[in-house]
């Protein structure tokens, strides 16, 4: 993992924000770091990640509803997820990417998830930093809950942008595999796939966990084996189990790691 080398000295001196490391394989090129992304990011060595897959906080904790297993239950999820305004929210966003950006290699690309609240502010911010968007990902929920209020359409779908580092990469697409399968036919932008399992959270419920199938295939589609995947909001590392199976590398981080 020396491409993404960060000086671990670093994580109780000289910083304003310090990280631990929270688990280190060497062996199967795994390591979670537990800190600020952008503090680790900015300290991390610069064009060494080939893939970022980044779920940020969508902030939607405001007090009202949603159902989950048949419930009305509260969507509020943590203070992490409160928003503190629309320009906050917007140099947040724009914070985490610029660092992003720094650590990806010239040709990496970035896959970032979100709904209608943040995924604008994402796609406007990744404008201003340079970064060439290739597609928009419509991800579709077969099981999504029904709408309570009976207010509003039910929200059945998700936004993954991806983009590449700049307008000069010459960004990595699997795309034999790709239409290999989808039946062979060329794979479209709208991805059906029923949220995560029961048996994909039988160590434990992670809010906004995304199901492994929706990341192995933007793993499969976006890197080769032995590239080096990083998730800088890694939550439960779904991120990081698609990235060992499909033989990647995997950095992990988040403010609190779930275990």
């Amino acid at each position: 993992m020396m491409e993404f080398y960060v000086r671990e000295e670093s994580a109780t001196y000289g910083s304003t924000k310090p990280f631990s490391v929270y688990y280190d394989n060497f062996e199967r090129s795994v390591k979670l770091l537990k800190g600020d992304c952008v503090e680790i990011l900015n300290q991390a060595r610069e064009n060494s990640v080939d893939m970022v897959f980044a779920d940020p906080p969508y902030f939607l904790s405001n007090g009202g509803i949603t159902c989950h297993a048949g419930k009305m239950v509260s969507v509020n999820k943590g203070q992490w997820d409160r928003s503190k305004g629309i320009e906050e929210t917007h140099r947040f966003t724009t914070d985490w990417l610029r660092a992003c950006q720094r650590v990806l290699k010239p040709d990496g690309t970035i896959r970032v998830s979100g709904t209608t609240h943040i995924i604008y502010s994402i796609g406007f911010a990744m404008q201003q930093l340079g970064y060439k968007i290739l597609n928009d990902i419509v991800w579709y929920k077969r099981n999504a809950p029904p709408n309570l209020s009976c207010r509003y359409f039910t929200h059945s779908t998700e936004i993954v942008l991806w983009a590449a580092k700049n307008v000069k990469s010459k960004h990595c697409f699997n795309y034999a595999l790709m239409k290999k399968i989808n039946h062979d036919k060329q794979m479209r932008n709208v991805w059906e796939m029923s949220a995560p399992q029961n048996g994909e959270k039988k160590f434990g419920k992670h809010p906004t966990q995304k199901p492994l199938e929706l990341l192995t295939r933007i793993i499969q589609a976006s890197t080769k084996e032995g590239d080096l995947v990083l998730d800088p909001f890694c939550g439960s590392s779904t991120t990081g189990v698609s990235a060992f199976l499909n033989n990647r590398k995997y950095i992990g981080i988040d403010v609190k790691i779930v275990a």
